[in-house]
């Protein structure tokens, strides 16, 4: 993830707790090292995001209790079941793009008073899918393909054939097939312009290929 992007989605992140969360679960959660988080909550407070570190149990870095959310009326119910739905979706099917999803969750969560998210849990704690778990996915290889993806960018893959001998190619990816248990990428080669579908639990590796036009 740019940094760009990360500073974002760490901002938004931020508004949608009511509780402090550590550098190191920030860390964690965005795949970068303390140091870099460190300097990621630096430059939100010179963007003039009210930021504050708490002491003491349940502290951490949080937003100033009078920071104020846009308006978004949603009921305990309507959370509750945008929460389940999300869960599910990044249990079974929407494995690359989980780190979007909890995004948005974030902003569903973020926008209930505390009594409010008590009430959303409750509910959807009280609903429950059952349905074919998706296959594992590297984390790193995940958020590789959720930016390549919504960002419309290459990216440079390792992976296992079906065989299990390895592949590697440098691809875009112009489609993505989501069965009940595999998420498929239909990847087109950058350099051959052959198209075939890639399952994402057999990649080992994923890197972002800069290949967008530059300016000037």
């Amino acid at each position: 993830m740019r940094r760009k992007s990360r500073l974002f989605a760490l901002a938004e992140y931020l508004r949608g707790r009511r509780t402090g969360v550590t550098a190191e679960q920030l860390a964690e959660r965005f795949g970068v090292t303390i140091r870099t988080i460190y300097r990621d909550l630096d430059a939100l407070r010179e963007g003039s995001l009210p930021l504050i570190a708490e002491r003491g149990p349940g502290g951490g870095f949080a937003l100033e209790r009078t920071y104020t959310l846009p308006p978004v009326n949603f009921t305990p119910r309507e959370a509750a079941v945008l929460a389940v739905l999300g869960r599910f979706a990044a249990e079974t099917r929407l494995l690359p793009f989980v780190d979007t999803l909890e995004s948005a969750l974030s902003k569903v969560r973020g926008a209930l008073s505390t009594g409010k998210q008590r009430e959303a849990l409750t509910l959807a704690d009280e609903l429950v899918f059952a349905a074919v778990p998706g296959l594992p996915v590297r984390p790193a290889v995940r958020r590789a393909v959720e930016d390549a993806w919504f960002e419309r960018r290459a990216l440079r893959l390792r992976y296992r054939r079906s065989d299990g001998s390895p592949g590697e190619r440098t691809v875009h990816v112009a489609r993505v097939l989501m069965e009940r248990h595999v998420t498929v990428l239909e990847c087109r080669d950058v350099d051959s312009g052959e198209t075939r579908g890639i399952r994402l639990d057999r990649i080992d590796a994923a890197t972002l290929v800069d290949d967008r036009p530059r300016a000037g």
